[in-house]
């Protein structure tokens, strides 16, 4: 791996790092481009998302390509929990709806382990469905994209 360029910031993370990885990964996962999200984990990434175990970032890859064909209207906010020299939790909320037009918010927790270079090479993801109605939606921008800097995330949404 040595010829992979480092992912700023990258481990022993100071207090400040992990707040601009954090908004890195949610504004990649808001894009929706499963490549460039698996690319910011190690090539033997391993990943456990619900029930689902991956490895490697071709399966990265893959399960976000299925995800987000049936998790339409994908929006995501990230915020994190803890974090140590090489490792970040993270909670999350996002809201989709399925192809009848059901809507979901999902919330979950997530658990990040990075190498030297700043890559991701663990991440456990556990997460749960709500169904909601259309008028209890909280995320509104423009998606695919990016949050907008002054959309409130979970904790000021009282999630």
């Amino acid at each position: 791996m040595t010829d992979m360029p480092p992912r700023a910031p990258v481990p022993p993370f100071s207090f400040e790092d992990p707040v601009p990885k954090v908004r890195m990964a949610e504004n990649a996962w808001n894009g929706r481009d499963p490549a460039k999200v698996a690319m910011a984990s190690t090539p033997d990434t391993r990943w456990r998302n619900r029930s689902e175990f991956l490895l490697g970032r071709a399966e990265v890859e893959a399960f976000l390509t299925r995800k987000w064909a049936t998790e339409n209207g994908y929006r995501l906010i990230k915020e994190i929990w803890a974090h140590s020299d090489a490792k970040i939790a993270v909670r999350f909320c996002y809201e989709y709806h399925d192809a009848d037009g059901q809507r979901f918010r999902a919330h979950g927790n997530e658990n990040w382990a990075f190498d030297t270079l700043g890559y991701m090479a663990q991440r456990h993801a556990s997460i749960n469905d709500v169904p909601i109605a259309d008028s209890e939606r909280l995320f509104h921008w423009d998606a695919p994209g990016p949050r907008p800097d002054d959309h409130p995330g979970p904790t000021e949404l009282g999630l």
